[in-house]
């Protein structure tokens, strides 16, 4: 199972950028969920997609972000640490 989570909709030129900057930041892998399946999560995320979230503490990331953001953001726990 995967640890980190991207929100998004269909047809989102946003979550497709998100996607790249993933990619870019070389992300752990992550399963995407699309907010349009689910009235709860449509109400959570519906207006803040693309969404990357943390799944091991609950932390979320709102777009926009780019590589560095990401790369840091995945990497705090470790940093704190």
């Amino acid at each position: 199972m995967a640890e980190f989570v991207l929100y998004q909709r269909d047809y989102c030129h946003l979550c497709d950028q998100a996607l790249a900057v993933l990619a870019e930041a070389r992300a752990p892998d992550f399963d995407s969920v699309w907010v349009d399946d689910s009235r709860e999560l449509e109400d959570r995320y519906g207006t803040r997609v693309p969404v990357l979230r943390d799944l091991r503490n609950g932390r979320e990331l709102d777009w926009p972000f780019d590589a560095v953001t990401v790369a840091l953001w995945i990497n705090l726990d470790s940093l704190s640490a």
